[in-house]
């Protein structure tokens, strides 16, 4: 079996973008908006760290597949591909951490 990837689920939340919100709960959170898939994607935030506070393998796997899910669908409703991410990443890879965080406090200074 081939690697299961990033890039195959956020296929399968396109392909079921359209689908009868009665009927996928995929196209029944991108029909609620982007507020109620944000919603979502920070209860299973805040599910994924309990999980990892309570030291439950199996149950950390769950709860991380959910919230990949769930970003895969407010990524999709923001229009952003999983691509521009990956690329994001890629960019932070190519030098330390720390400096690259040092960069872009710099860069981002919002405050």
């Amino acid at each position: 079996m081939e690697q299961f990837s990033l890039y195959d689920l956020e296929r399968i939340v396109e392909q079921s973008a359209n689908k009868d919100p009665e009927e996928s709960w995929t196209a029944s959170l991108i029909k609620g908006g982007k507020n109620k898939a944000a919603q979502k994607l920070g209860e299973e935030a805040l599910e994924t760290v309990i999980a990892s506070i309570n030291s439950d393998r199996n149950h950390l796997i769950h709860e991380t597949a959910d919230l990949l899910y769930h970003l895969l669908v407010v990524l999709k409703i923001a229009h952003v591909p999983i691509k521009s991410v990956m690329v994001e990443l890629e960019k932070r890879t190519a030098q330390s951490g720390i400096f690259e965080k040092l960069n872009r406090k710099k860069s981002n200074n919002v405050f």
